[in-house]
C-alpha cells in the first residue's frame, strides 16, 4: 500500500516574503501547478495552522509541512503495446514512434495508443504528473507521423519539459527537425513560413492558415529535388525545424506554401493526380507508405534534472526510405543559396 509523503520546508530568512507555492516549487520536486492544487486541497501546514492559499507570504523561521498523498492509479489503463525505447531514466523515456500509433486517447482512440503503452512499460517509475500515474505528454506527433519523441515520468521532469517546449529553443538547447518528402521543388533553397493556423472555418478536424490564428513559424530548407519521367521537377526532400508548435503545422505550411507532404490524405488531396509525373517505382513505394511522408529525425532537450543537452537523431523508416529511393532514381541538383 502506498504511503503520504510528507515534507518538513524550514524558510529562510531569504524566502521572507515569498508566495507559497513560489517557495515550495523552489524547494521540491512538484510542479507550482500541482503544489496550488495541494495547498487548495489542504495538504500544507505551517505549524499548527492549515494553510489553503497559494499567494500566502511565508515568513522567515516558518516551518512549512507538506503532504503529498500518493499518486492515484493511472487512467487510462495500461496496456502491454511493444514500444522501441532509445532512451530511459528515472525522469524521462524516449521512444521511436511508429506510423499509426496515436498519442493521447481521445474519441475514437480509447484505447491502444502511446499513454496505454506508457503506463504499461513504465509502471511504478511513474511517479505522478499532477498527482496521477500517468506519462507527462509535452509534445504530440500525428498518427501518422512517425520518428523520435520524449515523455515526462515525474512531475518535475514534466515541468521543466513543457517550458522547454514553451521557450520553442529561443533561450535553451531544444531543437526538432523534420524530413518531409513534398510535391513539386520550391524555387529558392531554404526559406520561412510565417503564417497563423487555426481551426478550419467548415472542417473541425483541419487545421488552415487564419487571419487572427495562433502564431505559427516553420524553418525549411531543401535537401534533394527530384524530376518526374517528363524531366520537370515531380517532388522535393525537405529539412523543416519548428519554431512554434501548431496542430498540424508542417503539413498545414506545406500545403499553404503550394507544397502538400505526399501521401497527405487531407492537406494535399488536391495533389492526387500528380502521383502520374512519377515514376512507376516511385507510384508503386507511394502507394505502400499509405501515409503522410513527415518522420521526426531530430530532437535536442536539456534533460530536467541533470540539465545535460541531450540530441536523439532518428533513421528514416523503412517505408519512407523506399520512396525516398525511388524519388532520388531522378534526382535533380540543388540551386545555390
Amino acid at each position: 500500500m502506498a504511503l503520504l509523503h510528507k515534507d518538513k520546508i524550514a524558510i529562510a530568512r531569504s524566502d521572507a516574503g515569498e508566495r507559497l507555492d513560489r517557495v515550495l516549487a523552489a524547494r521540491t520536486a512538484h510542479s507550482r501547478s500541482r503544489l496550488k492544487a495541494l495547498i487548495l486541497d489542504g495538504k500544507v501546514a505551517i505549524g499548527p495552522r492549515t494553510i489553503r492559499d497559494p499567494s500566502y507570504r511565508v515568513n522567515a523561521g516558518d516551518m512549512i509541512s507538506l503532504t503529498v498523498p500518493p499518486p492515484e492509479p493511472a487512467e487510462p489503463a495500461g496496456e502491454h503495446i511493444p514500444l522501441d525505447v532509445v532512451f530511459e531514466d528515472d525522469e524521462i523515456i524516449v521512444i521511436e514512434k511508429p506510423s499509426g500509433l496515436v498519442v493521447h486517447p481521445a474519441v475514437g482512440h480509447g484505447s491502444g495508443t502511446l499513454v496505454n503503452a506508457l503506463i504499461a512499460h513504465c509502471g511504478d517509475s511513474l511517479s505522478g504528473i499532477g498527482g496521477v500515474k500517468r506519462p507527462g505528454i509535452v509534445h504530440r506527433l500525428d498518427k501518422d507521423t512517425t520518428g523520435v519523441m520524449v515523455v515526462a515520468k515525474t512531475d518535475r521532469a514534466h515541468h521543466a519539459l513543457a517550458a522547454q517546449f514553451a521557450d520553442h529553443g529561443r533561450t535553451g538547447p531544444l531543437k526538432r527537425g523534420y524530413l518531409a518528402l513534398v510535391w513539386g521543388a520550391p524555387e529558392r533553397a531554404k526559406g520561412t513560413i510565417d503564417a497563423p493556423i487555426a481551426r478550419h472555418s467548415q472542417n473541425r478536424q483541419k487545421m488552415a492558415v487564419r487571419s487572427g490564428g495562433r502564431t505559427a513559424i516553420t524553418h525549411w530548407q531543401v535537401l534533394e529535388r527530384y524530376q518526374g519521367p517528363d524531366g520537370k521537377p515531380a517532388a522535393s526532400l525537405l529539412s523543416c525545424r519548428l519554431e512554434t508548435g501548431r496542430t498540424h503545422q508542417i503539413r498545414v505550411h506545406l500545403a499553404h506554401a503550394g507544397h502538400p507532404l505526399l501521401g497527405d490524405a487531407v492537406y494535399g488531396r488536391g495533389f492526387k493526380t500528380k502521383e502520374s509525373r512519377l515514376s512507376p517505382s516511385a507510384r508503386a513505394a507511394l502507394a505502400a507508405l499509405g501515409r503522410q511522408a513527415l518522420h521526426a529525425y531530430l530532437l535536442v532537450i536539456e534533460h530536467p534534472a541533470t540539465h545535460e543537452t541531450l540530441t536523439f537523431r532518428s533513421e528514416l523508416p523503412s517505408d519512407f526510405a523506399r520512396l525516398r529511393r525511388a524519388l532520388a532514381g531522378s534526382r535533380l541538383g540543388l540551386s545555390d543559396g
